[in-house]
Order: C-alpha cells, then sequence, then structure tokens
C-alpha cells in the first residue's frame, strides 16, 4: 500500500513538474533565447573576453528563471483573454491544470531564486535587479491600456544589459546604453510581428498592440526599427572598439532582417512567426561576431 501510494505521489509530481515547465515555457525556449544573447553580448564586453565563470552561471539561470517567471505572470494577467485566442487557448491557466492561486505562487518562487543568485553578485546589480523585476511585473497588463506594451518588453529584456555590465565589469558605462537602445528596438521590431500573428483575435477582444496601431505601415515601420537597432549596435561597436568579425556580424544581421521583411510580405500569420523566431538568429551571429573580435 505505501509503494502503491508513493509511485501515486510520484505521478502527480512529476505531472506537476510538467504543468509548470509548460506554464514558463521552458517547451518553448525562443523567449530565453532572445534575452540571453544581449545578455552574452554585454558580459563578453564588459568583460573584454570571456566572463567569470560564477557571473556567467548566474545570469544564464537568471534568464531562465525571470524569463519563465514574465511568462507565468503574463498568462496570469491574461488568462480571461487567453482563451479566446486561437494561439493560446491550450495554456495551462485556461484548461484548469494551473489555478491562478498556483501560477502566483510559482512567479514568486522564481522572482525569490532569481534574486537570491542576484545577491552573489555586487550592491549596484542587486540595486538594478529591482528594476528589471517591477519592469517584468508590469509588461503583462500593459496591453490593457497602450498599444506599445511590446516597448515595455523592449525594455524588461534589455535590462539584463546594464545588469550584466554592473556584474562583471562594476560600472554601467554610458555606451552600454546604446546597447539597451538598440535591443529596445530589436525587441518592439520581432515582437510586432508575434502580435502580428494574434492580430485579427486580438481586435476582437480589445487587446492592444503595436500590430494594431502600425496598421497597413507595419512592414515599413519594423524596417525602421529595425535599421534604427543597427545604427545603434553600429555606434556601440565604435564606442567599445569593436572590430571586423563585428561588423561583419552586423552585416549578416541586416541580411536576417531582409529576409524577416521578405517573410512577412503577405502577413500570412505562419510567415510572421517564423519572422519572429528568426531573430534567434540574429542574436546568436552577433555574439558570435563579439566573441570572435574578443578571442582572435
Amino acid at each position: 500500500m505505501l509503494t502503491m501510494r508513493t509511485a501515486e505521489l510520484r505521478r502527480v509530481i512529476i505531472h506537476k513538474a510538467s504543468v509548470y515547465a509548460q506554464l514558463m515555457r521552458l517547451n518553448r525556449p525562443i523567449g530565453a533565447y532572445l534575452v540571453l544573447w544581449p545578455t552574452l553580448w554585454s558580459l563578453w564586453i564588459a568583460a573584454e573576453g570571456i566572463p567569470d565563470w560564477d557571473i556567467l552561471l548566474i545570469f544564464v539561470l537568471g534568464v531562465v528563471l525571470m524569463r519563465g517567471a514574465g511568462c507565468v505572470i503574463n498568462d496570469f494577467a491574461d488568462r480571461r483573454i487567453d482563451g479566446h485566442v486561437e494561439r493560446t487557448r491550450e495554456r495551462p491557466l485556461i484548461t484548469g491544470l494551473v489555478s491562478p492561486r498556483e501560477a502566483v505562487l510559482l512567479f514568486v518562487g522564481l522572482c525569490a531564486v532569481s534574486f537570491i543568485l542576484v545577491l552573489f553578485t555586487n550592491r549596484l546589480t542587486i540595486m538594478l535587479s529591482f528594476g528589471g523585476l517591477a519592469l517584468a511585473f508590469c509588461y503583462p497588463f500593459m496591453k490593457r491600456y497602450t498599444h506599445l506594451p511590446q516597448v515595455v518588453l523592449g525594455a524588461a529584456f534589455a535590462w539584463s544589459i546594464p545588469m550584466a555590465f554592473a556584474a562583471q565589469a562594476g560600472e554601467v558605462p554610458q555606451a552600454s546604453w546604446l546597447l539597451y537602445v538598440a535591443v529596445v528596438l530589436w525587441t518592439v521590431a520581432y515582437d510586432t510581428f508575434y502580435a502580428m500573428v494574434d492580430r485579427e483575435d486580438d481586435l476582437k477582444i480589445g487587446v492592444k498592440s503595436t500590430a494594431i496601431l502600425f496598421g497597413e505601415q507595419d512592414k515599413m515601420i519594423i524596417g525602421c526599427l529595425q535599421f534604427m537597432a543597427v545604427f545603434a549596435l553600429v555606434l556601440a561597436g565604435k564606442h567599445f572598439d569593436l572590430g571586423i568579425y563585428y561588423k561583419l556580424a552586423l552585416l549578416i544581421a541586416c541580411g536576417l532582417f531582409a529576409w524577416q521583411q521578405y517573410l512577412i510580405r503577405n502577413r500570412e500569420r505562419d510567415q510572421c512567426f517564423r519572422a519572429f523566431l528568426n531573430n534567434n538568429w540574429v542574436g546568436a551571429v552577433i555574439f558570435i561576431g563579439v566573441a570572435l573580435h574578443y578571442s582572435v
């Protein structure tokens, strides 16, 4: 009897862990990658090469945990509207696999573990972490009040940049804010692709987004955002004396942006989502350019 109860408890724990992982989007790591790449750019630039291993581990784990926390609080905020959107109607809070109370407790737990990790850095990084938490918490609620929630998301995703410089170098140089601006612009561009997937559903239920705000000018405005992001990255490269490998990486990134524009030419849902996913390669290519600059 005891063995049967133990086996049943184990099944319940495994099932819950699987559901929580789904709520955190661990099965869809693209969001974590899009936060991780700018974090790695910043750590490598701050260290002028390979960063301290403990700092690197803290930030990689922190990205995974805080991205998961952001997904949890996003689903909690959207629990009354996700059921009306084709892409989100099977999320755990909609199907009843997770209760709102469980979601809040999971969010608090993930933030607590992330903060414990930050305590192993320095005072400046700890202070900056509160700004990151505030942005992560606020973003999911912005789509009810403004057509620019993607800007808040960009500010949240890019917040790892000043934190990375603070942790690795003990300061946040002025030029690092060029990277920050570049990532905010880049995030608004690729998350507009993501919002274009849901645009029809969002219009029906009254959810706001840049895809709705930009309307028929969406492709042109995204192109402008991508251009400005690259320009900010060029300026950052000059300030940090990044050489030919970085410049080649930016050139490849421009090619990827052009490919994304081609994908969304007809505004088809699947192609817009492909364009969104393609930004993982943009972040990876730029990281390779930064890493090669300091290693070759």
